[in-house]
Parts: structure tokens; C-alpha cells; sequence
């Protein structure tokens, strides 16, 4: 989706909150209906009937009767989207929204002269029952668009994307092949020897960061003091989360461009990222080393990366077992633990071959081998070698 900064006035940003306030409490309403429903009870309603019961609470609440009816009936659509993605394994359960951080709303039907350039960095949109908003124009907006989603993050921030599909990139044909291997030091290095860091904030932000932390901390839950150091951190966040996407898409598609195959790791980042402080009455360990590795892997877009590289490179992506990757010599294919003298030296204890740890990997990434439990060195297909079996008995 191609996204653009809104840019509303003070009178129209009150008429898109109340579509995302709508938006949020229709969104709200389909959550508690399907929290009640348990196996062996009657379907929990789906859309159209959500719809129906919408038409009945809308002729019976004025309140709810002045909003947008296709606001309202988006954000139904949205949820059994959600609710679709969540049967088929792929997403978690919808919860609920919450205000002032889930904030937006989706367009339908928007026809062609519904969207216009007014001069060289700026054009508007009609947004129903609020009128023609203005957005940077930043870009050129995509031909045919049927629909856009508006939306307002904790930063105070408007922004409008425009749903379209891009084009994948085309292969440059030079049958190259690069792997790229993941990490917390390193955001990602490359089998060509090139070593990414995805930027964050300097350490001017980062000491401020750590004086709003601490500001928050002193004030009064409820405060309007604490409301507005809410707000700049929050500003401070998005900023770390621009970087990071923009450090993402730039990557993405240097790579999509320069390689025919991309390998990376295949890695359940969910899994990874999970917190270790376990229950009361099995409480975890090393908690707060596990936080700080979570917030590592998530801070360098680990997933983003590679959910880019499948929209930009499709077909051409190819996922690598993770075993053993890290102690194995790219040169030779010794493995040995104590092949990783350091995070980032890696020296084979059989050949004495020396370089970046992690360009290692990346090149064993690239060589689309991986090694099993057994010690096997073999392509993607599986392993070549087996156990001794003993011969089936003659009859």
C-alpha cells in the first residue's frame, strides 16, 4: 500500500476521529460477540448479520446514526477478514481496539476525481461527511485505486494509504545467488561480505528517550504532565519505526534488484520473541536477558525484511534451515562449536579459515545447505547419508 501524510485541519480532524471512534466501537461490539461463543454453542454471527443487527442500532441510536454507514460496515468487514485469517492459522485472535492507540478507519468505492493534485507536493481527498483533506504528495498515487485506509498513530500523526498492488521486481538475470544472515549486532550481513545495520536513534534521542522515561515515571496518571510526555515518546518511537522501514524498503529493493536467489533463514521470529518469564508457579529465567534479545530482533526488522523481500522478489525467495549455520566453515564445512571464537570472529579449528562470523553464515545461507542433528551436509532436499538399518528378515 502507498502511504501519504495527511494533513487536516483542526475541524476535520474532529469529524476523522468520530469515524475512527465508530469505527473502533463497531470493531469492539464483533470482538465481545465472538468472546461469548465456546464449541458445542450456535455459530457466532458472521458479517450479514452482523450488518443487520448494525441497521438496527443505527435507527436506534442517533449517536451512531450521524457517522458513516460504510465506515461502520468496513471495520465489520475488516473483522471477518481477521476472523478468516485467524481459522486459517495465520494470524492470532482479534482483540480489542483501543483509543488513541488503534485509531482508523477504511474507504471503499472511491472513484478517480475523488483524488487530485493541487500543485507539485500537495493534492486532497474527499473523505465522506468531512470533505476534501489535503496529503503531501509525495509520490505519484497508483492508477485505479478503489479504496484507502486513514490513520492516526500516538504520535499525533495523519496518514492515508492508498490500497494497491504493486508490480514484483523483475529478476536482473545474472544468475546470483545471496544470502543473508539475521542478527542483533549485525542487522543483516549479506554472503558478499557487506555488513547492514539498521539505524536507530542517536545518542542525543537516546538520552532524551531516557529523560521522558523518566519524567513519565513522576507524574500523575490522568495528568495532562503526563499526557504530553506520553506524546513525546511517542513521537521519539515513531521515529525509530520510520528508520527501520525505510532502512527495510531501501534494502529490499537494492537486493531484489542485484540477485536472481535470495536465501535466508527459515525462522519462527514469533517463537523467538516470546517472553520467558513463564507463570507463578514456574516462573522463568534470565528474564531480562531474554527481554533485551526480544527487543534486539524486533528493533531490526528481522520479519519486516523478509516479508519485503517476498512482495518485491516473489518466487525468487528461498528459506534455508537455521541448524548449525553459525559454527559451520563455509570453506571447508567443519563444524565445530568451536568454530565462533567470538559474536564476531569465526575461525575453523580444521583449516584455520578466518573472517566475520556472520558473513560466515550468510555464505552457508547462500549455499542453501543445511545440517541436521546426525551432522549431515546436505542440499535442500534432505539429507544423502543414513544410520546403519538392519536388513529385513528373509521369509
Amino acid at each position: 500500500m502507498s502511504r501519504y501524510r495527511l494533513s487536516p485541519t483542526l475541524e476535520q480532524e474532529v469529524g476523522l476521529l468520530e469515524h475512527c471512534a465508530h469505527a473502533r466501537f463497531v470493531w469492539n461490539l464483533a470482538v465481545e460477540q465472538h468472546s461469548c461463543w465456546w464449541p458445542g454453542r450456535a455459530a457466532a454471527p458472521g458479517y450479514f448479520e452482523q450488518a443487520r443487527q448494525l441497521t438496527e442500532a443505527r435507527a436506534e441510536f442517533a449517536w451512531l446514526r450521524a457517522g458513516s454507514v460504510m465506515v461502520q460496515q468496513q471495520a465489520l468487514r475488516d473483522f471477518a477478514q481477521a476472523m478468516r485469517n485467524f481459522f486459517a492459522g495465520t494470524h492470532r485472535r482479534p482483540t480489542w481496539r483501543k483509543a488513541g492507540r488503534h485509531e482508523g478507519f477504511r474507504q471503499v468505492s472511491v472513484k478517480p476525481e475523488q483524488i487530485q493534485r493541487l500543485n507539485r507536493k500537495h493534492g486532497r481527498v474527499w473523505v465522506r461527511k468531512v470533505g476534501w483533506v489535503r496529503f503531501r504528495w509525495s509520490r505519484a498515487v497508483p492508477n485505479g485505486v478503489k479504496s484507502y485506509r486513514i490513520t492516526h498513530d500516538r504520535a499525533g500523526r495523519w496518514h492515508i494509504a492508498f490500497a494497491a498492488v504493486p508490480d514484483p521486481i523483475p529478476a536482473p538475470g545474472n544468475n546470483l545467488i545471496v544470502g543473508v544472515d539475521r542478527g542483533v549486532a549485525v542487522s543483516s550481513a549479506l554472503s558478499t561480505g557487506e555488513l547492514l545495520s539498521a539505524p536507530g536513534l542517536t545518542s542525543g534521542e537516546q538520552q532524551r528517550l531516557d529523560r521522558l522515561h523518566r519524567a513519565l515515571a513522576r507524574r500523575q496518571r490522568g495528568s495532562k504532565r503526563r499526557g504530553r510526555v506520553r506524546r513525546a515518546i511517542a513521537r521519539l518511537a515513531a521515529r525509530i519505526t520510520d528508520r527501520r522501514k525505510d532502512w527495510v524498503e531501501k534494502t529490499s529493493t537494492s537486493l531484489a534488484r542485484g540477485f536472481d536467489v535470495i536465501r535466508v533463514e527459515n525462522l519462527r521470529i514469533r517463537g523467538m520473541t516470546r517472553s520467558a518469564k513463564g507463570t507463578v508457579e514456574s516462573p522463568g529465567r534470565n528474564v531480562r536477558q531474554k527481554a533485551g534479545l526480544n527487543r534486539g530482533i524486533l528493533t531490526n526488522g528481522w520479519g519486516l525484511l523478509v516479508t519485503r523481500l517476498e512482495h518485491k522478489a516473489f518466487g525468487r525467495v528461498e528459506k534455508v534451515k537455521a541448524a548449525f549455520t553459525s559454527q559451520q566453515c563455509s570453506a571447508c564445512g567443519h563444524i565445530a562449536p568451536e568454530n565462533r571464537k567470538s559474536q564476531a570472529v569465526f575461525q575453523c579449528v580444521a583449516c584455520g579459515v578466518t573472517c566475520n562470523a556472520d558473513v560466515n553464515a550468510a555464505r552457508n545461507i547462500a549455499a542453501g545447505r543445511a545440517v541436521t542433528a546426525r551432522g549431515a551436509l546436505q542440499p535442500l532436499g534432505g539429507a544423502v547419508n543414513r544410520e546403519p538399518q538392519l536388513a529385513p528378515l528373509a521369509l
